[in-house]
């Protein structure tokens, strides 16, 4: 089984949210024909997209093609909108929310939605964080790896933690608005140098900053691999011994000790790269991803896993067994439908 804990979805169309709201900045997608939209912030360009990034048949067909089973849907970060006035994030928030509950209602074996919040007012955040699990029954939501000028250590954000952590929500981290984007505006160096320092940011502030110790049960999952975290470990672990009056300010507990309790997913497109994050996280905290339907992405999930001379028991755990984990999903839930194809096909075939 290939459960694909990293993918992205759209609504295929929405309001207009400048007019909604009275202010731009908000993203909308214009249509060219029926096979292919142009993302738009206001009338900037952003990204072009396929009708898989919004059609759920046409993400299925594709699924099929690369033996992937399960999806786990979440909003393009741009959609995240944690600059803008907390209501309308929030509503903004449940129009995308109520879109991946429908998809997932429609398709209950081959989907699961994590949502989106206004993580900006944390108050708001933790109010449709329960109406995602409790209503609509989702598994956990995507953050970012910041909130605007927070990092995610912010004590503002402790509440929201502490009620994910009691409703048993986990929490996908996705790179936003990267560090030094003005100094990388060629080479593509945002999305390349960017989102992987960006990712290694958050996961020091839920490290360094206690919040790993404070919410034990808190279960927080990182994208791309934790970014370049598993290479530069050594680094920020002799940075912690050596200088503890700048680096042990609100927990002596080592990084390397801690590193553990998070999760990864598995695209870093190259097996040193897989290897160390496995030496680094350990086998039961890295799940495939792939970013589809992107570029950036693993364009066969799950191809650099199946490719390695890891144990059968080791693919198997990161193909699908730690997305179940992080998730806290039955692995039956998804089986039941795997059966049922396989006989149907084999009944075709005879």
């Amino acid at each position: 089984m290939k459960i694909d804990l990293h993918t992205h979805i759209l609504p295929k169309t929405w309001p207009d949210l400048k007019e909604r709201y009275g202010y731009g900045g908000f993203v909308r997608l214009e249509h060219v024909d029926a096979c292919s939209a142009r993302m738009m912030q206001d009338d900037r360009f952003f990204r072009a997209v396929q009708h898989n990034t919004w059609d759920p048949d046409v993400r299925l067909a594709e699924c099929g093609a690369t033996d992937v089973d399960v999806q786990v849907l979440s909003t393009v970060p741009v959609m995240f909108s944690y600059w803008a006035k907390p209501k309308d994030t929030l509503d903004l928030c449940r129009f995308l929310n109520d879109h991946l509950a429908t998809v997932v209602d429609q398709y209950p074996t081959r989907y699961v939605g994590l949502g989106t919040l206004p993580m900006q007012d944390p108050e708001l955040a933790c109010q449709e964080l329960r109406r995602c699990v409790r209503d609509l029954g989702m598994p956990g939501v995507e953050i970012g790896t910041h909130i605007g000028g927070w990092n995610l250590d912010d004590e503002a954000l402790y509440p929201f933690f502490a009620e994910a952590e009691a409703l048993g929500a986990a929490l996908f981290v996705h790179p936003w608005e990267m560090l030094g984007e003005d100094r990388m505006t060629r080479y593509w160096l945002k999305w390349l140098v960017g989102m992987p320092t960006e990712t290694t940011l958050a996961i020091c502030s839920v490290l360094m900053g206690g919040v790993v110790e404070k919410f034990p049960k808190l279960r927080l999952a990182f994208a791309h691999g934790g970014g370049a975290f598993a290479a530069v470990l050594g680094r920020i672990s002799h940075g912690f011994a050596v200088r503890p009056d700048l680096c042990q300010t609100r927990t002596s507990t080592p990084p390397k000790s801690l590193v553990q309790n998070l999760y990864v997913d598995s695209l870093v497109h190259d097996e040193r790269a897989l290897q160390l994050l496995i030496e680094t996280f350990g086998e039961r905290h890295i799940a495939l991803g792939s970013d589809y339907p992107f570029p950036l992405g693993e364009h066969h999930p799950g191809q650099l896993i199946e490719s390695t001379a890891l144990a059968s028991s080791t693919k198997e755990r990161l193909l699908s067994g730690t997305a179940l984990e992080f998730l806290g999903l039955a692995r039956e839930r998804f089986e039941t439908e795997k059966s049922r194809a396989h006989s149907r096909s084999i009944g075709a075939s005879s």
